[in-house]
């Protein structure tokens, strides 16, 4: 089809980058964290995908990235994940060992844990979903 016989183009949903320094770092604990497989990889870029065309994660490297100091407001989160877990505990857990650490800040922990990636971006667990 062309532009002149739809009323719009198709679009996919491919992935969410983060900027990091290290894009083979972060997307290992990605990539272990979900069970996603690298779908493409250079010094700078690293995206991981999903099976049977799902969304993904990407990493771009960023020569002066700064990590997130939440919720210190000096430097914003830029962005983050929620994560669907059964266990808090276990999910936790297993997180810290791949890497993650838990942020000083833990607003409902009873809800949800407020874990950051090794290029210290926020993300979530919850058992709410």
């Amino acid at each position: 089809m062309t532009s002149e016989t739809t009323s719009a183009p198709a679009f996919r949903y491919v992935a969410v980058t983060f900027d990091c320094a290290d894009p083979a770092e972060l997307s290992r604990f990605y990539g272990e964290m979900f069970g996603l497989p690298v779908a493409y990889s250079s010094d700078d870029f690293v995206l991981l995908g999903g099976k049977d065309g799902a969304a993904g994660l990407a990493f771009n490297r960023l020569a002066d990235y700064r990590r997130p100091t939440w919720p210190d407001p000096a430097q914003e989160k830029q962005a983050h994940i929620e994560v669907g877990v059964d266990d808090l505990d276990w999910a936790e857990e297993h997180l810290l060992k791949l890497g993650a650490a838990k942020a000083g800040s833990q607003p409902q922990p009873d809800r949800w844990r407020v874990l950051l990636d090794p290029a210290g971006h926020p993300f979530c667990i919850t058992t709410l979903t």
